[in-house]
This record gives C-alpha cells, sequence and structure tokens, in this order.
C-alpha cells in the first residue's frame, strides 16, 4: 500500500565545522539501492583526502531498503545516529553521505553521534523537504459552458488540477485526497446539479511543499 512521505525536495550538501573538522553532509533522492550506491562511490571519489565518508539511506515507500555505515569512525556513532536523524523525520527515497575531514580535535563517542546527526539535521534544513502525497486521479467530463466556472471552484477548494481533455466535452483530472474521495464527490455532484461525469483513475504520487508540522 502507498503511504505519504517526506523526500528531500533536491539534491544538496551542506557543511557545518565542530572542534575543526569539517562534516559535510551530501543529500540525495534516490529511487533505489543501485542508484544510492553509484552516489556513495561518486561522493567518495570527490573526496579522497577525506577521513570518512559516512553513510546512511531509506528507500522505499515503507522502508523496504535501510543502511547505516560508520566508514571508520567507531561503531555506531555515524551511520546509526544519521539514519535515525531521517526515520525520526519519515524522511524516504533519501540518501545522506557525510564526508569528515579530521581537524585534529578528537570527539568521543557522544560528540560524534551528535556531530553526525546535527550534519544531516541541518542538511536536510538546507535542501528542504516536500511531501509525497497519495492522491486519487478522478475524471470530470463536463459541459464547455460549465468549464470556466469548475475550473475556478476547484481550485478555491484546493483540489488539485491534472491533465485536461478538449474534445465534444471537456474532461478535467482532479487528483483528490484518499480519504476526501466521497467528500468530493458529494461537493461537486451538488455543485454541478448532478451535470457531470465521473470516473474513478490511478492513484499517483503528487510532491507538495512542506514546511513542517
Amino acid at each position: 500500500m502507498m503511504q505519504d512521505f517526506l523526500m528531500p525536495a533536491c539534491d544538496g550538501s551542506h557543511e557545518i565545522l565542530i572542534e575543526r573538522s569539517r562534516f559535510i553532509c551530501h543529500v540525495f533522492r534516490v529511487e533505489d539501492v543501485d542508484a544510492a550506491n553509484v552516489l556513495i562511490q561518486e561522493v567518495r571519489d570527490a573526496n579522497p583526502k577525506a577521513n570518512h565518508n559516512c553513510v546512511a539511506y531509506l528507500i522505499g515507500e515503507n522502508n523496504e531498503f535501510g543502511r547505516a555505515a560508520d566508514d571508520g569512525e567507531p561503531s555506531g556513532t555515524a551511520g546509526a545516529p544519521m539514519l535515525e536523524v531521517l526515520k525520526r523525520n519519515d524522511v524516504r527515497n533519501c540518501l545522506v553521505v557525510v564526508t569528515r575531514y579530521f581537524g585534529g580535535v578528537k570527539l568521543g563517542a557522544g560528540g560524534l553521534i551528535r556531530a553526525y546527526g546535527t550534519a544531516v539535521s541541518e542538511g536536510l534544513k538546507a535542501v528542504g523537504l516536500v511531501k509525497r502525497v497519495k492522491l486519487q486521479s478522478v475524471f470530470v467530463t463536463c459541459d464547455y459552458g460549465l468549464f470556466d466556472t469548475l475550473l475556478a471552484k476547484l481550485k478555491g477548494q484546493n483540489y488539485g488540477v491534472g491533465e485536461i481533455s478538449y474534445g465534444a466535452r471537456v474532461v478535467v483530472e482532479v487528483l483528490v485526497t484518499i480519504g476526501e474521495l466521497d467528500e468530493f464527490t458529494d461537493w461537486i455532484v451538488a455543485l454541478t446539479h448532478d451535470s457531470v461525469l465521473l470516473k474513478v483513475g490511478d492513484l499517483s504520487f503528487k510532491e507538495l511543499p512542506y514546511e513542517g508540522d
């Protein structure tokens, strides 16, 4: 079953400095493990003098694939806290690689856990997040005389409008949240005095801006 979740709005990177060590968080949108592995190697190749390139990812609508790797840092001090940030924020289809250039000051286990977790939190904040929501396509067929009013009413109610087909009548694809399907049907029947044809289409994901709960 498809679920709503958050994912990065775009790829990007963000650097923080802690006790003279540089922590560069690289954030990527990924859809499968093979793509993630290619990007991990690209980050390593681009930072040959880095002391560590630590990894975490969650991939799949239901977190089917997850990984945490410390890359030489003490066990559990890098990859695990990075992965925990993704889980805590419900961020999926996301790969984060934190590149560390050691600055000469040892942070200890607790300091490393905080540093890597902070690097990922700040990296996600820098690139921004979008909410991937599950939507139901409903195709509304109406006469041309009703089209402009219908379109204005749909936008006024913040319903998403997809493809519009022009033929003998106009067919408008409306994107409706699953839980609102019955409400939408009742609303549009009342609005148009039952003068439109409705056909339920496929489920799909759409990315919406996310400002936090």
